[in-house]
């Protein structure tokens, strides 16, 4: 009985693991077949582990805490990692330079002038 329960506490680890690197963007969605990326949504995912961690603490055995502790330190980094990615992004858009609406014209030649043909008398 405490195999198996040992069990379903990891796959509900793994569970929420594969929530959150999906929610980051980090693997594809299998029912959608693409990558998506909801790092509000992933942060909800790393949180709830994180309560876990916080709810079974001196109640796991070495294992358990070693791959809650693991799982949890990778999906945070990875989620730190997204963020600055969406920050510089959006700060990269945000200083790039605006394009003007008006299309420019190409420069017209410059028009030499006519030389006068002397007339000879």
């Amino acid at each position: 009985m405490a195999e198996e329960k040992e069990g379903l506490f990891m796959q509900l680890v793994l569970m929420f693991q594969t929530a959150a690197m999906q929610q980051m963007g980090k693997v594809i969605n299998p029912l959608t077949k693409k990558i998506e990326k909801d790092l509000a949504q992933a942060k909800f995912s790393i949180d709830m582990l994180g309560m876990v961690e916080e709810k079974t603490k001196g109640n796991l055995n070495e294992e358990e805490k070693k791959l809650l502790d693991h799982i949890l330190f990778e999906l945070r980094m990875n989620y730190v990692d997204e963020v600055e990615k969406e920050k510089k992004a959006t700060a990269e858009k945000a200083t790039a330079p605006e394009e003007k609406k008006e299309e420019k014209k190409p420069a017209e030649p410059e028009k030499k002038p006519k030389k006068e043909k002397s007339k000879k008398k």
